[in-house]
């Protein structure tokens, strides 16, 4: 007998039955629609809560809408953005809110990126210093700025006993609340200490990205602390720093809480008897709820979007260029 015939003669397999049409379905489905379906609750969220009252806004700006005098309802055009050009109560407030702005955001970055740079070093207790800066973040708003609305009180204020000791406000107390420049730093030291922490360990958490080595190598060149912080941190953190300058402008522009619990009546929104410390977040809501003026207040919306952007985006191109844009 030969090998060939011991051979076992291969048994052809048979082929795989054909899927049908509801799993070729349900698979194209699971591969192409089912990424979208998970993301699509965001996007879905975001055109109710945001998109949508962008959008509505923009168009009651563009009509005449007073709740005390309904049967005047209609289109306004432009009208109430070119009444911003003459509107003196807008400019005043808009000067206050660059004004707070500037005294908030510039010292409490610059304050954070050294707090970050010193708990980057071997200190003890590193724990607790990083819980520590944290606090005032977790402290509620109307809590802090009632604490601090005590503090820079005109009559028994911490603030005016410390400023005795050095000699200053001895015969007539400092009332911080009567001029624009008083005001605007009791506002902006409210701002600082709630916003300085949480700056500081974002750019800590950046900070700890960058290798040692790079450090141990400027050190030997002769660089120095305050030099490697400048020329090798801040670079190299770019990014964060660009994320908390646009984050502190968004929220610098549209303060709200801290000048309206540092008014003596805050149910007013006037921000001080002669409006010294009035924002434009404490205009729109007086225009809105107080005047009953909903077209106007929506328009003074959209001019303070309109600025937010401008001021972002000039903001964010300076620190890349300060940066090096790296």
């Amino acid at each position: 007998m030969s090998l060939t015939q011991l051979r076992p003669t291969p048994q052809h397999a048979a082929p795989p039955p054909k899927p049908s049409r509801a799993k070729l379905w349900l698979y194209r489905f699971d591969t192409k629609a089912t990424p979208y379906v998970f993301i699509a609750p965001f996007f879905v969220i975001f055109a109710i809560f945001g998109l949508f009252p962008i959008v509505y806004n923009g168009v009651v700006s563009l009509r005449n809408w007073r709740l005390t005098e309904p049967e005047k309802d209609g289109w306004a055009g432009f009208d109430n953005f070119s009444r911003l050009l003459s509107d003196s109560d807008f400019w005043n407030a808009l000067y206050n809110t660059l004004g707070i702005f500037i005294l908030s955001t510039v010292p409490q970055l610059l304050a954070a990126l050294i707090i970050a740079n010193l708990l980057n070093r071997k200190l003890r207790g590193q724990t607790f210093w990083r819980i520590g800066i944290l606090l005032p973040y977790l402290t509620p708003v109307v809590a802090s700025t009632l604490v601090f609305a005590v503090f820079f009180a005109r009559d028994n204020g911490m603030a005016n006993w410390l400023l005795s000791l050095v000699g200053y406000g001895q015969e007539q107390p400092l009332d911080w609340r009567a001029s624009k420049w008083s005001s605007w730093i009791a506002i902006a030291t409210m701002v600082n200490w709630k916003w300085i922490g949480y700056n500081a360990l974002l750019y800590l958490s950046a900070m700890q990205a960058i290798p040692k080595d790079i450090y141990e190598a400027a050190a030997v060149d002769g660089a120095g602390p305050w030099r490697q912080l400048w020329r090798i941190t801040v670079p190299m953190i770019q990014p964060v720093v660009v994320f908390t300058v646009i984050l502190s402008t968004i929220g610098g522009l549209q303060l709200f809480n801290e000048p309206m619990m540092f008014d003596e009546n805050p149910q007013s929104a006037g921000g001080g008897s002669a409006h010294q410390f009035q924002t434009i977040a404490q205009l729109i809501y007086k225009v809105g709820w107080k005047d009953l003026n909903l077209g106007y207040a929506a328009a003074i919306s959209w001019a303070l979007f309109l600025i937010i952007l401008i001021v972002a985006g000039i903001n964010a191109t300076l620190t890349k260029r300060i940066g090096g844009d790296r």
